[in-house]
């Protein structure tokens, strides 16, 4: 396979099947430095199993570098990003590497290697001419092992008790603050704690609080930006599509991501397309995530722009893990560009947030969902700190779309409007606002922007 002149795109799956998320902790500085890419024979289509072990018949070097460089040793540059704190994505030389780093897990604990990657996938641009690698650092890290039990075993008996009403922790919540208010929600008196968990965010979105690589460089403005936003209502235009219930599966990073083209593609023809978009698609088909237990819109970006998305109609939402079959009539869109706000991972700010919402719509954002959130009714959120005392809950990641900004007359507290996929019944008809410019439940630590290719392509 050469290795220059064609853009490709490196998919990794685990080796015990296709995990969109790992246990696996790694930092940034523990990436950088120089790396060999063990790669396979090409020729092969994107159906090629890299899961179980290959032959590799060539290297490639590369070195990653502050803030967001890569580099070969014939001094051509590049980019490259952290993936959450499980990987890294490298694009150099018009080639794409992505892969997660390895781990291991024994009674419950997790071993990161940070220096080494599980087997991934590799492709170019046209979605030919598929192989296999593995990344190793030439300078080894230090293993790290975090002496924890995963989530979803260590809390599972836990977690099956039914939800109930804390009339108390609602009072609480009232009577702390008045910048918003909390109700109690009697359909979720039908969940269990599981479902609840699920709801919001599930056990594989799981992701660290920030990362800060180093100091990114300032933005720098063309033009003043707005005051307020809110692509609910442009010069009395709304381009969003409708409210939807995501269940009590852990698809919410599909929901975002389903939105997040709904909108752009709306804002792009100046809505003479409004396309519906296909979660249940994403929860049965994508290799880049885990179904109902959750995912991340980053790798939802990657796997819209390499298979494509179909209709709603083609592939209606069950909120289940079910069979891939997509009728072969139907037409599909592309992502021309999936990235991080701010350029890579960790170059997220208050102020790229809001160029990259007004200059082009929506984007996916991702944000810790604490007991007191899921009784949010209206005002502006922000966590009170206060714990129920009735429903254990397990801090997860939620992903949901952000769509506008604006700041209270009264109060002047800045916030942000953020479209929710928790139905129409749920919150501000739907929608909920949070504060702005202080990071809120780390709201403005990862955004994702995609950039669709309008033209429907046909199977």
């Amino acid at each position: 396979m050469r290795l220059s002149g064609v853009l490709v795109c490196v998919l990794l799956l685990c080796v015990e099947g296709s995990l969109g998320d790992t246990p696996a902790n790694c930092t940034y500085e523990e990436l950088l430095g120089t790396w060999l890419f063990h790669v396979s024979k090409g020729g092969h289509d994107r159906h090629v199993d890299c899961s179980t072990e290959a032959t590799y018949v060539s290297t490639v070097t590369v070195t990653l570098q502050k803030l967001a460089v890569a580099t070969d040793p014939l001094g051509n540059t590049g980019f490259f990003t952290i993936i959450y704190n499980q990987g890294f994505e490298v694009v150099l030389n018009n080639y794409k590497w992505f892969a997660f780093s390895k781990y291991d897990v024994k009674n419950g604990t997790v071993t990161s290697y940070c220096d080494q990657t599980l087997p991934g996938w590799v492709h170019d641009v046209l979605g030919n001419n598929w192989a296999c690698f593995v990344g190793k650092k030439v300078r080894p890290v230090t293993a790290r092992t975090d002496y924890r039990k995963l989530s979803h075993a260590n809390h599972q008996e836990l977690l099956q008790r039914p939800y109930k009403s804390n009339p108390e922790f609602i009072k609480s919540i009232n009577s702390w603050q008045k910048s918003w208010r909390a109700v109690s929600y009697p359909e979720h008196e039908a969940f269990t704690l599981q479902e609840l968990y699920y709801r919001a965010g599930g056990p594989a979105s799981s992701i660290p609080r920030r990362a800060h690589p180093t100091d990114a460089p300032l933005l720098k403005l063309n033009k003043p930006l707005p005051k307020q936003w809110d692509w609910r209502d442009v010069n009395g235009v709304n381009y969003l599509s409708p409210i939807r219930n995501q269940g009590t599966c852990g698809s919410c990073y599909s929901f975002a991501t389903m939105g997040l083209l709904e909108a752009r593609i709306r804002i792009l023809t100046n809505n003479s397309e409004t396309p519906i978009f296909s979660p249940q698609q994403v929860l049965s088909c994508s290799q880049y995530s885990q179904d109902c237990d959750g995912g991340f819109p980053y790798l939802i970006g990657k796997y819209v722009q390499d298979f494509g998305i179909v209709d709603e109609s083609c592939f209606p939402y069950i909120g289940k893990k079910s069979p891939c079959k997509i009728p072969e009539n139907c037409g599909r869109v592309y992502t021309a560009e999936y990235s991080y706000v701010g350029g890579f991972y960790g170059g997220c700010s208050e102020t790229a947030m809001m160029a990259e919402l007004v200059e082009n719509g929506p984007m996916a954002v991702s944000f810790e969902v604490y007991p007191d959130f899921i009784h949010y009714r209206g005002g502006i959120y922000f966590h009170t700190g206060l714990r129920d005392t009735v429903n254990p809950f397990e801090l997860t990641n939620h992903a949901v779309l952000l769509v506008g900004y604006g700041q209270d007359e009264e109060t002047g507290q800045k916030y942000w409007i953020v479209k929710n996929s928790w139905g129409t019944r749920w919150g501000e008809d739907g929608f909920f606002r949070i504060r702005k410019g202080n990071d809120e439940c780390a709201i403005e630590s990862i955004a994702v922007a995609v950039k669709p290719i309008i033209k429907l392509q046909k199977l």
